[in-house]
């Protein structure tokens, strides 16, 4: 009888053990799970112009190359509209399955993006070339002026601005002083961008004052190096 008593305690032991592991590792607020915890990427959301290959296993009829309208809908042939802006492909997957129910038995659907807005950045004011380029890895104020051409002689590279969108209807800026951090050696705070972000660099005074004033005189009033 004591041999079973003792099993019986080991059993009851290493039961509390499992569950109190559990425990901690499926909703525990003492101690969780680094998988559980950590931040997950957000999955892509269809968006205009947006193109999809929409092919079915057992129906290759009804394959069909789809774009994102204008108003975030798409037309799949054989049924009416679908809107699709805003949903990631598994649920635009689900409701292209649901649409064509009626006229297929058991659809099996596979939505591929084919093509989508890359994403990217805008370069504006006095650079060498401004305009918008891919943002294809990760990319600092100073690689993103760089690949716009570099500053002009016209520039006021230490009031560079910098315009991020946060949500509809806001937009916040940071004015950097590039000049101060290539004198410095120092691009501890060169800022990353983000998709959509846009770089304008403003035109310096000798610039302004230029066109009014003979090129002799220059020297006599201002200091190129103070811009």
């Amino acid at each position: 009888m004591a041999f079973f008593a003792g099993a019986a305690d080991k059993t009851a032991t290493a039961a509390n053990a499992v569950t109190a592991n559990a425990a901690d590792g499926n909703g525990s607020t003492s101690k969780k799970s680094p998988a559980l915890t950590g931040v997950r990427r957000p999955l892509y959301r269809l968006r205009k112009s947006d193109v999809v290959d929409i092919r079915f296993t057992f129906s290759s009829e009804f394959d069909q190359t789809l774009t994102v309208q204008p108003d975030g809908l798409i037309s799949p042939k054989g049924i009416g509209d679908i809107v699709s802006e805003g949903l990631t492909i598994a649920e635009l997957r689900d409701s292209i399955r649901a649409a064509y129910a009626p006229v297929l038995r058991d659809p099996e659907v596979s939505v591929i993006l084919r093509d989508f807005e890359k994403p990217f950045f805008l370069a504006g004011g006095q650079v060498a070339r401004p305009g918008k380029y891919e943002l294809r890895s990760p990319t600092t104020v100073t690689e993103a002026i760089a690949i716009a051409g570099g500053f002009t002689d016209q520039s006021k590279h230490s009031q560079v601005v910098l315009f991020r969108k946060v949500s509809d209807g806001v937009v916040e800026s940071h004015v950097l002083n590039i000049k101060s951090m290539l004198v410095a050696r120092n691009l501890g705070e060169d800022l990353d961008l983000k998709p959509g972000d846009m770089l304008f660099v403003p035109q310096n005074r000798i610039s302004k004052i230029r066109k009014f004033l003979p090129m002799s005189s220059l020297s006599a009033f201002v200091s190129p190096a103070q811009f």
